[in-house]
């Protein structure tokens, strides 16, 4: 596969490490305040899960498919996180 597509698909996977890192961390942030909205607390603790699954689905078939959707798994490039 072109460099420039594999080079979008690390962007994409660097960009969701970073919106689910934020996400936590405003998790985080619910939990120690006080005062806080318990069931915004229960739906921002979901949602965070929801999308660290979610992103690690959709990253798993970008990298199949950035890196030219290979026979075999171990065809797949090392060099990319997974």
């Amino acid at each position: 596969m072109t460099n420039a597509i594999m080079q979008a698909y690390l962007d994409v996977e660097q960009a969701m490490e970073r919106y689910n890192k934020l996400l936590v961390e405003y998790v985080d942030f619910l939990q120690s305040s006080e005062g806080a909205d318990a069931a915004n607390l229960e739906r921002m603790t979901h949602g965070a899960r929801a999308m660290r699954d979610s992103s690690i689905i959709y990253l798993s078939y970008a990298k199949f498919i950035a890196s030219g959707m290979p026979e075999s798994e171990e065809l797949i490039r090392d060099d990319v996180q997974g």
